[in-house]
């Protein structure tokens, strides 16, 4: 066995041992070894391969593989540019707290800034973003094989435990790897042998650096909340008038968790759609709560307590900077708040702190009641058809039981946040909040489809969805992601015209530039990629395609008149504003 072979052979089988389950190939001839070992892995049932042609669609459904698993998923290319387009979802992953490791094929050390064909300096791409990284040199001997194999298997298992959150949070790892030709297996071999290397043979992950030829190096990321704030173990649980504001959290259990602790202290808590539903510790209609600045300011809170990731509402962020309002965070990953140095933030471990009742529970009851009140008026009012916020509560609706429901960036998330509260049977509701961005949500939908057991359903709108079309490049010869996903076709950047670019004396401006309308056949589109296409123009239409259990990938495209969201949403928080001031 040649050394590449024997190299990814071993690396590969180390992977499955540390508990990784799915592994997303990109095609590529330099990383040719990786495909061969993954590809014998999966035929012995070891693994999932996933293969993709399109890196940055590839790193964002390993991103999904892993979001809600919280295993690691690997993601493998070649060398160049290709490891450049899986900057996107590293990113997303450093910042969103989501285990992913980038397996990158590199040229040998002695080619890089030489003009190399596919050849730069990829150590280092990812910056901070990586948890760690690193670089392991090729084998240049048969002789030698045995010899590296157990440093093979240690930064493998260093890689795995970095990326797990050993040490520091969850998040990206990159694992660099230079591999020298031949890069396939030799003539007499049907494809790379599973028996160098063996796990337990040849050293296990205790072994790192004490074994020869590879000579990895790590640079841990620097992470946490950032300059300037302070970390504190002591909490005061008496100040009376505390909101508790639940953001984006990455683990399982953890919004059930901050808001059980909120209930237990008796504070009301408000918070964004991300986590389980149904939620009666969470007041309804937060948002619109929020939007009332005479209502407000006559029930502010003393202090807000944060828990998770906030990025959402523009309330909450005013919230936040309001004079006199002490802020406190909990499992802030990366605080986003103007004046940090001002900001006191707690481990998630103090979500376990014993309770202290409230002496006066009045303040609270009247965020509670008047929470109540307007999820009655909005039910009573509800969004006219056809806006998105009415499709966000078809949706909503007609969901069964169990479902996930990821919701793309801009306006569908928005919508929902506004609406999940109504939510009484069981959902879970996940997003790529720790950027934002609109990239890579179809792969990521459908990561978390292809990992998951339940139906599995996605929101977004179509410059979202048409950002990520690669996304739906699945060949015959992989598994098909059982994904629902619907998108609000309103021709363009909706979500510009509910903020100060789509005022109307800015009109004449807006609509190359934001609006920036595309045109696109979304049916055509499906149609070339052997997708099912649903055209969806009434409520009935929806909710019917979106109650069938998903087979394969169905786009169910719903038109919607971009003019209608800046006129929705105020027309809903003014049916806010006179619920609360009744």
């Amino acid at each position: 066995m040649n050394p590449s072979t024997a190299l990814a052979t071993t690396m590969v089988d180390e992977l499955v041992r540390q508990g990784v389950r799915h592994v997303v190939v990109c095609p590529g001839s330099r990383s040719a070894p990786f495909a061969y070992a993954v590809q014998a892995a999966e035929r012995a049932g070891r693994l999932t391969m996933h293969v993709r042609v399109d890196e940055r669609s590839a790193a964002f459904l390993g991103l999904g593989l892993a979001k809600l698993t919280r295993v690691p998923a690997v993601v493998v290319t070649t060398s160049g540019t290709a490891v450049a387009n899986l900057h996107p979802a590293v990113l997303e992953a450093h910042h969103g707290v989501v285990p992913l490791l980038v397996l990158s094929a590199d040229r040998p050390v002695e080619l890089r800034r030489t003009g190399a064909n596919q050849t730069t300096v990829q150590p280092g791409m990812f910056g901070d973003a990586a948890r760690a990284e690193f670089d392991v040199e090729a084998p240049t001997s048969d002789d030698l094989v045995g010899a590296e194999a157990g440093s093979w298997r240690a930064v493998v298992g260093s890689a795995v435990a970095a990326s797990r959150g050993v040490g520091s949070e969850p998040g990206p790892v990159h694992l660099n790897v230079q591999l020298r030709e031949p890069l396939v297996p030799d003539a007499d071999e049907a494809g790379p042998a599973d028996t160098v290397g063996k796990a337990g043979t040849l050293g296990g992950a205790e072994s790192l650096g004490q074994q020869g030829g590879s000579r990895p190096s790590a640079f841990p990321a620097a992470t946490g909340a950032g300059d300037g704030v302070q970390q504190l173990d002591e909490f005061d649980p008496t100040i009376e008038r505390t909101l508790v504001v639940v953001g984006d959290l990455p683990e399982p259990g953890q919004f059930e968790q901050a808001v059980a602790w909120a209930s237990a202290h008796g504070w009301p808590a408000v918070a964004e759609p991300f986590g389980d539903h149904p939620r009666p510790g969470v007041i309804p209609g937060g948002p619109l709560v929020l939007s009332d600045p005479g209502w407000l300011d006559a029930h502010a809170p003393d202090r807000v307590v944060t828990v998770g990731r906030l990025t959402l509402s523009r309330p909450v962020s005013a919230l936040l900077r309001r004079p006199g309002v002490i802020v406190e965070a909990v499992a802030a990953h990366q605080w986003i708040v103007n004046r940090p140095k001002e900001i006191r933030t707690h481990p998630a471990s103090l979500l376990d702190q014993r309770p202290r009742r409230p002496r006066d529970t009045s303040w609270a009851d009247e965020w509670r009641t008047v929470g109540h009140r307007v999820a009655a008026a909005l039910a009573e009012q509800p969004p006219a058809w056809p806006t998105g916020t009415a499709v966000a509560a078809t949706v909503l609706g007609a969901l069964p039981d169990n479902a996930v429901l990821f919701l793309g960036s801009s306006n569908g998330v928005r919508d929902v946040d506004y609406l999940a509260g109504g939510r009484t049977r069981p959902l879970t509701v996940v997003a790529n909040r720790g950027l934002a961005g609109i990239d890579g949500c179809v792969s990521t939908a459908a990561g978390i489809a292809l990992a998951g057991d339940g139906p599995a359903y996605a929101l977004m709108g179509d410059l979202t969805f048409l950002h990520d079309a690669n996304g739906l490049l699945v060949g015959p010869l992989e598994h098909q992601p059982d994904l629902t996903i619907v998108v609000v076709n309103d021709d363009g950047g909706g979500i510009f015209t509910t903020l100060e670019p789509g005022a109307p004396e800015l009109a004449e401006d807006f609509e190359r530039v934001f609006g920036t309308p595309t045109g696109t056949d979304l049916a055509a589109l499906c149609a070339a990629h052997h997708v099912r296409h649903v055209l969806a123009e009434s409520p009935d239409q929806l909710t019917t395609a979106v109650t069938e259990q998903p087979h394969g990938l169905t786009v169910v495209e719903v038109p919607v008149d971009r003019s209608t969201h800046r006129t929705e949403r105020d027309r809903l928080r003014a049916v806010a504003t006179k619920a609360l001031r009744q």
